[in-house]
């Protein structure tokens, strides 16, 4: 406003001077970094990140009596073969630690385990059958049968006496092995009643009973697989398991539809058709004395019935996947399950609960079988989808 009321005159001399009092503008070239994108968001997080302050014991309690704070753990006790402190109703870390012995045994899914009281037998998808010391504490490989079964093996069984072992393969057949002289005693490579699928052995081995694909079991003599003693009719499902009872009086059997049958092998008749599982059976398993029989599969629920009467009596819950195999101690306190979830649980009868938990394996668990005691001390075997075969000498988690 004031440089318009010069005269125009001095205005030409202002400018000309402030033209001549000009600095020289000079050109800066410009910085070009390449930097990451995601380096801004790691230097803002920088910048903001403060120390965490620590809470005061008052708050602290705060929190605890709010019931916001964590729950203390009340449940431990300490363990009786080392002494430490564990949790109740698990197994002792440190105890399994260091007496769990654990092998690479197969190629393939290990499908079946029979013990004796001198050997375990291990079958899979292999076509041989597999047989390790139970008692010496480094359980070696004592013997091998080659080719028992070409395509494969899925289920095992054997006599309560130790004597013989009959294993079922993928082609439908039969075969029985003599454990005194580790030598096959008998086989049927292509039965004309029906492929067979589970299978289970008398006191002896005299008796071998199995199960086919239209539901059918059948009993046949252990000193020749040609003769048939008997032959009983369900209602035509798959027969997934069968066992037979420690006095050979009771065979049962679970099917695909979710139905357990009990006959009476010494009247050739049905005793009871069972309900409260509808869904596939997968293990059948009676008692040592034949009180009880034990009944699981894809419910992940174990049933208990009483054998005589045919009532349910129990229902004992806690696995998160199929059953697949079930096994009595040998006083009939405890029973031992493996599932497809990986852990093998075993349940007190008597309580009616779970008083350990083995859950150390990441695969699921085919078979499951306790060990011969040696002294008071009851251990298990477990195998399944890892190839594995675990040994187990602490079963008992307090």
């Amino acid at each position: 406003m004031a440089a318009a009321l010069l005269p125009s005159a001095r205005q030409g001399i202002f400018s000309t001077l402030r033209s001549a009092l000009a600095v020289p503008a000079f050109v800066v070239p410009a910085i070009t970094l390449n930097i990451p994108n995601f380096l801004p968001g790691i230097w803002e997080s920088i910048l903001r990140a403060v120390p965490k302050k620590k809470p005061t014991y008052s708050k602290r309690r705060m929190r605890q009596l709010a019931g916001k704070a964590l729950p203390t753990l009340i449940n431990l006790n300490n363990c009786p073969g080392c002494g430490r402190v564990k949790r109740a109703h698990t197994l002792c870390e440190h105890c399994v630690n260091s007496i769990r012995s654990l092998w690479r045994a197969h190629s393939s899914d290990v499908f079946g385990l029979g013990v004796t009281s001198k050997y375990v037998l291990s079958v899979s998808g292999e076509s041989a059958v597999k047989v390790w010391d139970a008692k010496d504490p480094e359980h070696p490989k004592v013997h091998q049968f080659d080719g028992a079964h070409r395509l494969g093996i899925h289920h095992v069984a054997v006599s309560s006496n130790g004597n013989v072992a009959a294993t079922a393969g993928y082609e439908g057949g039969l075969k029985l092995w003599d454990l005194e002289r580790m030598q096959k005693k008998g086989q049927i490579e292509q039965p004309t009643d029906g492929d067979i699928w589970a299978v289970s052995l008398n006191t002896t081995g005299d008796l071998v009973s199995s199960t086919t694909h239209d539901g059918r079991i059948i009993i046949r003599d252990g000193r020749d697989l040609r003769n048939k003693v008997g032959e009983y009719s369900t209602k035509g499902s798959f027969g997934l398991c069968i066992d037979t009872s420690v006095d050979g009086k009771l065979t049962a059997s679970g099917h695909e539809n979710g139905g357990v049958y009990v006959f009476n092998n010494e009247t050739g008749r049905m005793l009871h058709s069972l309900s409260g599982l509808v869904k596939p059976i997968r293990a059948v398993a009676f008692s040592p004395k034949g009180r009880l029989l034990a009944a699981a599969g894809q419910s992940n629920v174990i049933a208990l019935y009483d054998a005589v009467s045919g009532e349910q009596v129990a229902n004992l819950t806690g696995h998160s996947g199929w059953i697949f195999s079930l096994s009595w101690s040998e006083t009939g306190q405890y029973l031992l399950s493996g599932s497809f979830d990986g852990k093998a649980k075993v349940w007190s009868i008597d309580q009616k609960t779970c008083v350990a938990t083995h859950s150390e394996s990441e695969h699921g668990l085919f078979a499951v079988r306790w060990l011969p005691r040696i002294g008071m001390n009851e251990g298990f075997v477990t195998a399944g989808a890892g190839k594995n075969i675990a040994f187990y000498r602490e079963a008992m988690g307090g």
